[in-house]
């Protein structure tokens, strides 16, 4: 299939074997591996990956100095389409099923029919509310503001972290940071903890102090101030554990099965259970790292082409 940048160049006469919605790490691992595996591939993109966020991760194998999350989609992304997977800059509005055929509906009401579809969608990270976007992006470019302590929480040995949120996921991701300093302080983004006797005895216990009613979040030179009610405090990198909201509203359309937060339920090879509709990445309950989610990406695309040579076995 030849490149297309915009929906308006598909029609209900386009047709591919796989279309792959979301161009992150999972969705181009796929597309690498079906288009190298003589498929027709195209890939639907939004530009909102995760990964683009990242301003270097030295977490990913094979990169010692680090690499940007923008620069390793960017290499991704020419490495599927030197094979012939077919980009496209677009947003799909709704999913559906007509005959055999999935079909794709874009926001200009084009569309694109596919024999399977792999849901690549991600997940979007809650961010605090009382951040404002250029300081948010100041913030996470110099890692003042860091999102995933399984990736960088090494960076942060040592020096004084604070940690948004409360309730188990904000106890859990305190506590997992106190392995890498013995400075952190848990930050309720209201004025009160959420936490029960328990969850407060544990932190105690493990040296992580509490703070609350966080109004304002600003830089300062090196250091992320918090503005509490009535002091500032400095802290070298601030954590969100505000949690997630997953992007799987699509496979909802097509009764796919999904977990109470909303994470798509797949079997041992990423399939659904909607017959031609798979998943891999954020998407999925399991770890949101890089390389859990090209590896799923690898596997959903194995099973595609597994599952479409059954109807096709042979090489035309």
């Amino acid at each position: 299939m030849s490149s297309a940048n915009d929906p308006a160049s598909t029609n209900d006469d386009r047709q591919t074997d796989c279309l792959i919605i979301g161009g992150g790490p999972a969705g181009l691992t796929a597309a690498i591996y079906l288009a190298r595996f003589h498929l027709a591939v195209a890939v639907v993109d939004a530009g909102r990956s995760r990964a683009k966020l990242i301003p270097l991760t030295r977490n990913h194998a094979g990169f010692p100095d680090g690499i940007s999350g923008p620069d390793l989609l960017a290499r991704m992304r020419r490495q599927a389409d030197l094979y012939g997977a077919s980009m496209i800059e677009a947003t799909v509005e709704a999913l559906s099923q007509h005959e055999q055929d999935f079909v794709a509906t874009f926001g200009d009401a084009s569309t694109f029919r596919a024999r399977t579809v792999l849901l690549a969608t991600g997940v979007v990270n809650r961010r605090p509310p009382m951040i404002d976007e250029r300081t948010h992006s100041q913030a996470l470019a110099s890692g003042q503001l860091r999102y995933c302590p399984i990736c960088d929480g090494y960076e942060v040995t040592d020096k004084r972290v604070a940690v948004m949120g409360t309730g188990q996921r904000g106890c859990d991701e305190a506590l997992f940071l106190r392995t890498y300093t013995a400075d952190v302080t848990l930050v309720a983004p209201r004025c009160d903890h959420s936490l029960t006797p328990e969850q407060r005895e544990t932190l105690t216990d493990a040296g992580v102090g509490l703070a609350a009613g966080c109004e304002a979040i600003r830089l300062d030179g090196q250091k992320v101030v918090l503005d509490l009610k009535d002091h500032a405090v400095q802290f070298d990198s601030l954590y969100p554990a505000l949690g997630s909201d997953i992007r799987s509203e699509l496979a909802g359309q097509l009764g796919a099965a999904r977990s109470e937060e909303g994470c798509l339920t797949v079997d041992a090879h990423q399939r659904t259970n909607v017959p031609g509709l798979y998943a891999a990445g954020d998407v999925v309950l399991g770890l949101d790292q890089i390389s859990h989610a090209m590896g799923e990406g690898g596997v959903a695309a194995t099973t595609i082409r597994n599952d479409l040579a059954r109807q096709t076995p042979l090489r035309r």
